[in-house]
């Protein structure tokens, strides 16, 4: 746990930041061509934190051609594997002596919380770099069998230049998880961060390049999907995309694939993950505290969410009862307060799309929250449906509601889990091992946590089943395998003279 400072002094830390505002291409910061800029607002006051530039398709021309440039002539893709880790590791040092700067940057664009930003995402995000850095000169390449007369040689290769297309919701993080395999490797990136949330990616730009990155290598281009993640999706120079945000931007990656140069595609996409409790599950305060941490952390913008609590019958009101206990804790408020656990969401517009949904709540049993605290902010929800077909129990809320199914069987709780278009996590609370076992293997979901709410670490891979994912993974060392191409070389040795001709 990080050492906390106070409400007081994190807003006085917040007046005095230098914000970065202008696209990073080329070792440089630059305003947009077109002169263009957006403001950058604070959710949680509405208050301008200042203009971003408001790049559009001759700026992504530009970094493309630059990244191209850079990753043609070896400045980063050719050097020792040695070098890249000593350059990625140097930034891993930078971001830790500025870490608090970033934790109230990111807690003043997104409107996480500070104790937050300061426990989990800036730390979190310091390890990704540091574990990848000391991955890129201990993965080794293959010699496949072959005959006496032949070498066969398997190879990494860095893909090329690399667009990676961040979320709101985990900026600095997802940064991260994406930058740390890919400059490992040795691609040249482009990242597009999202609209509301581009600080701190501008901010790793300028200490990247200050730690040795070669100019071209890390791009930064700022602005709107249309203006930006478009060309930047349809780019007939770049070799591979990584996106992590919604299915329905997803899909749209895949037709810029196929409607320009095929360039591969890697997707994390959305969740509505289910957290099952059985009957036989033991220390339910224990549970209790997953499944709220499961369900509001965040506020619940987390894609890996466990939005749907599937109780069995006879334990759900021993656990419900636990489950208000521990949300008394969850203090709404004012993000660059550490005591408060719940902040503001991420723009005015998913505030609107998630207050919709505490209409519908109205119409089911609510246990818990369901009223609308101040604008942009919404408190802990929980509610029980009379049908898992419900539109709380089937569609991403992607906010802090915790939708309430309840199940008479193991076989139904995991039958009703598995009836969802997702498959990103999963968790399964049980005494029975053989059972939590069984049903690990069952569920269709890429991480699967027993007696435990979890993503497992930075050495398990993290994606999805179904409409959660596409192409890869994110994390570990499999992580690097998307943003590497694999090469054969076949070495003939055999001896001419040995051959004779009829």
């Amino acid at each position: 746990m990080a050492d906390l400072l106070t409400h007081e002094d994190y807003q006085a830390l917040a007046a005095s930041l230098d914000l970065p505002q202008n696209a990073f291409i080329d070792g440089t910061s630059r305003p947009a061509i077109s002169g263009k800029t957006f403001a950058t607002t604070n959710p949680a006051t509405g208050q301008v934190l200042g203009t971003i530039a408001a790049c559009g398709p001759e700026d992504v021309d530009f970094a493309v051609s630059k990244a191209r440039e850079a990753f043609d002539d070896g400045r980063w893709s050719k050097l020792h594997p040695g070098e890249r880790k000593d350059v990625l590791i140097r930034l891993a040092k930078l971001m830790t002596r500025n870490a608090r700067e970033l934790a109230v940057m990111e807690s003043l664009d997104s409107g996480k919380t500070i104790y937050d930003c300061e426990n989990v995402d800036v730390p979190e995000a310091i390890h990704v770099i540091k574990w990848h850095a000391e991955l890129i000169d201990k993965i080794y390449d293959q010699v496949s069998p072959a005959s006496d007369d032949h070498i066969a040689m398997v190879l990494r290769e860095p893909v090329g230049v690399v667009g990676l297309v961040l979320p709101w919701n985990f900026p600095l993080l997802m940064l991260a998880w994406k930058i740390g395999p890919a400059l490992a490797a040795g691609c040249s990136v482009v990242v597009k961060p999202a609209a509301e949330t581009t600080l701190t990616a501008l901010r790793i730009a300028e200490l990247a390049h200050e730690v040795g990155v070669p100019r071209g290598v890390f791009n930064v281009v700022t602005g709107s999907g249309a203006e930006v993640g478009e060309p930047l999706g349809r780019h007939p120079d770049v070799d591979m995309v990584s996106f992590t945000g919604s299915t329905v931007t997803g899909r749209r990656f895949l037709h810029y694939s196929a409607d320009s140069n095929l360039k591969e595609v890697v997707l994390e996409l959305g969740g509505k993950n289910p957290c099952i409790v059985l009957d036989d599950a033991e220390h339910l305060d224990a549970v209790a505290a997953h499944v709220v941490n499961g369900a509001f952390w965040n506020m619940g913008e987390n894609c890996s969410a466990a939005s749907r609590l599937i109780v069995q019958t006879g334990i759900k009101a021993k656990l419900l009862a636990r489950v208000a206990e521990h949300l008394r804790e969850w203090v709404v408020g004012d993000p660059l307060d550490p005591e408060v656990r719940v902040g503001a969401l991420v723009s005015k517009a998913h505030f609107a799309k998630v207050s919709s949904y505490l209409d519908a709540c109205k119409a089911e049993t609510i246990h818990l929250g369901g009223k609308i605290v101040a604008e942009g902010f919404v408190e802990p929800t929980v509610v029980e449906v009379s049908s898992p077909d419900s539109k709380l129990a089937v569609e991403e809320i992607f906010g802090p509601v915790l939708t309430v199914i309840e199940v008479a069987s193991f076989e139904e709780a995991i039958a009703v889990a598995n009836a969802t278009e997702y498959g990103l996590c999963a968790s399964i609370f049980t005494a029975n091992g053989k059972r939590a076992l069984r049903g690990a293997r069952m569920l269709r979901a890429g991480t699967v946590t027993v007696n435990s709410f979890g993503e497992g670490d930075i050495t398990t891979p993290f994606g999805g089943y179904k409409q959660s994912g596409f192409g890869g993974r994110d994390n570990s060392i499999h992580a690097h395998d998307q943003y590497t191409q694999l090469k054969t070389i076949w070495l003939d040795l055999s001896d001419p003279a040995d051959s004779s001709v009829d």
